[in-house]
């Protein structure tokens, strides 16, 4: 069940970013897996995956830009 909901929200994730940066979402995919984010994201200990996606998306464009 975790791992669906996991799934789901990063598919979310991904539209959301492409949309934000006018790419397509296989880039998004690849720079969200690629990402510190996403690492926090798929471990369930760091609380990210209780947080919105739009709270989400926020953080990994916080770190696309540093």
């Amino acid at each position: 069940m975790r791992d669906q909901v996991l799934w789901r929200k990063t598919g979310r994730i991904a539209v959301l970013l492409a949309e934000r940066l006018n790419i397509d979402t296989e880039r998004a995919l690849d720079l969200l897996y690629n990402s510190r984010t996403y690492a926090l994201l798929a471990n369930p200990e760091s609380g990210l995956q209780l947080q919105s996606d739009a709270y989400i998306l926020a953080d990994l464009l916080h770190e696309l830009e540093a």
